[in-house]
């Protein structure tokens, strides 16, 4: 049997974003010992997922699990990769596919958002508001995975207020979560993006931030969580096959 690994990333129209991602794969796979390691997208970038799997089986392989770099398990990894998949498994019967799991509500990825906000913001003190802010869904187990995940940053940061907001496909949208927390925050409001990279999504509220920040608010955007080892290393684990360290971000 020869093993492949076909890591699978959302995509953007951003070439930086794209970019980004890619540069993070790189690194993945410099630490992963697999001889045949694809990067793909579900859309909007190149190579999406048909090309990235076609290159795996031409260079030999007979067993792929496919790593999904999703951070919430949703619509994505519980319909739209399966369906891309599908058509790929009748196309190469022989071929042996497993998927791993979406990254889900783990501590240390709490931890890490709490970190990179410190990193990037200093002290966070009761006066501050925090506004996490996520991709979207419709899906509901997305609404019950950021509420876990924003009582585990409430946990660490104290008194400080926490709000969740969305930038597509559910309530509240970004432009009210912002106008809100603006309204009744005593000190700065800290813009926490729960994204992987750089993209045209963190691109729309990096304007925003800065927009505020010259009519005069004390505000602050985080970096996306990429930047920090967590993620890496979490990807790493994933793609060996080794058990991580799930727990709900309310312990």
């Amino acid at each position: 049997m020869s093993k492949a690994i076909l890591y699978i990333g959302h995509g953007t129209r951003s070439k930086q974003g794209a970019e980004e991602a890619k540069g993070f794969l790189q690194k993945v796979i410099e630490k992963v010992p697999v001889r045949i390691q694809e990067i793909s997208f579900l859309e909007l970038a190149a190579p999406f997922i048909a090309e990235g799997f076609e290159r795996c089986v031409i260079r030999g392989a007979t067993e792929i699990t496919v790593v999904p770099i999703f951070l919430l398990t949703a619509g994505h990894i519980k319909e739209d990769i399966p369906e891309a998949l599908a058509p790929l498994r009748e196309r190469y019967p022989r071929v042996s596919v497993e998927m791993a799991e979406a990254f889900g509500v783990q501590e240390r990825i709490v931890r890490g958002i709490c970190e990179l906000v410190r990193a990037n913001a200093g002290e966070v003190t009761a006066f501050d508001s925090l506004l996490l802010v996520g991709r979207g869904s419709s899906d509901p187990a997305i609404h019950e995975a950021f509420a876990l995940i924003k009582e585990g940053i409430g946990e660490r940061f104290g008194n400080s207020r926490v709000e969740v907001c969305y930038l597509a496909a559910t309530t509240p949208l970004f432009a009210e979560g912002i106008e809100e927390i603006s309204k009744v925050a005593e000190g700065r409001v800290i813009v926490v993006p729960y994204l992987l990279f750089a993209g045209l999504l963190l691109s729309e509220v990096s304007r925003e931030v800065k927009k505020r920040r010259g009519d005069g608010q004390d505000i602050v955007l985080i970096e996306p969580l990429s930047r920090h080892q967590a993620i890496l290393d979490i990807v790493v684990e994933r793609t060996l096959g080794k058990e991580a360290e799930y727990a709900a971000a309310s312990h």
